[in-house]
Parts: structure tokens; C-alpha cells; sequence
């Protein structure tokens, strides 16, 4: 049983502005609470099937997942994968236009692999919302602190 959250945020910025941060992989650690660094392996502009590296701190301890681009639309949609011994994780990054500027879009599902990840979950569940919404209103900060 996977553990769902999703968060909306207002941002002061074009969608592209957005989306091109979104998309810039290597700034993820600068928005993402857990993230110590998110880099894709191989050279290029990011597209679906390039495989990714993700280096998290969770609980003091510092982990690794493998990713995938699963889906990437420019200016509008990032999903990716990651996974590990214990979990899958999917994030999807959406933008849209609003007359604010941007809408960002997180939506993270989280999967349990291993039992006790699965008696984890109710823990999970209530540390993902906290997450995605520190990682929305950093992401915010980040983009309005830029266009200032």
C-alpha cells in the first residue's frame, strides 16, 4: 500500500522560470530538505529514461537511491522514480500557468517494499506532508529570492 501527498503552491515567477529550476537537477539539494544531491547519470538535456543518482540524510543516516526520468515535459512536468532496498518513491514536478504566475505541482508517492517499511508507514505518512510542503515553500523562496 503506497502513501500519497500532494501539495500546491502559488510562486511568483513564469512557469518556465520554474520549471527550468525544477529541471536543473544539481539545485534540487538547495530546495529539497533530505536531498544532499541529485545528479543524472550521463551527458545531455534530461528526458524520459535518463537514470538518476539521489543522495538523501534521513534519521541522521545519510542513503542512496537509483532514479529514472520517467516522464518530462518542458516548462510543465518532471516524474521521476527512485528506489532502494526498502522503498519506491515516486515525484512528479507539475507547472502551470496561474495569474499569480506559476501553480507548482508535488506530487509524491512513497511504497513500502520490505515489512517493516510497511509498519513505518503511518510514521511515513505523517513525516511526507511536512517534507513536500517545506520542500514547496523552499522551492517558493528559492524562485522569489531570484526574481527579486
Amino acid at each position: 500500500m503506497s502513501i500519497r501527498y500532494e501539495h500546491t503552491e502559488i510562486v511568483r515567477v513564469t512557469p518556465e522560470r520554474a520549471f527550468a529550476v525544477i529541471d536543473d537537477l544539481p539545485i534540487t539539494a538547495k530546495w529539497l530538505p533530505p536531498c544532499v544531491s541529485l545528479e543524472k547519470v550521463g551527458p545531455g538535456p534530461n528526458a524520459p529514461g535518463d537514470k538518476l543518482h539521489y543522495v538523501y540524510t534521513q534519521g541522521g543516516k545519510q542513503g542512496e537511491m537509483a532514479g529514472e526520468i520517467l516522464a518530462r515535459t518542458p516548462g510543465e512536468r518532471l516524474h521521476c522514480k527512485y528506489g532502494d532496498a526498502a522503498f519506491d518513491v515516486s515525484v512528479d514536478l507539475r507547472v502551470a500557468a496561474a495569474p499569480e504566475g506559476a501553480l507548482t505541482s508535488h506530487v509524491i508517492e512513497i511504497t513500502p517494499k520490505t515489512w517493516a517499511g510497511k509498519l513505518m508507514s503511518p510514521l511515513i505518512r505523517l513525516g511526507l506532508g511536512k517534507q513536500t510542503r517545506d520542500a514547496a515553500s523552499n522551492l517558493k523562496k528559492l524562485l522569489e529570492s531570484e526574481a527579486a
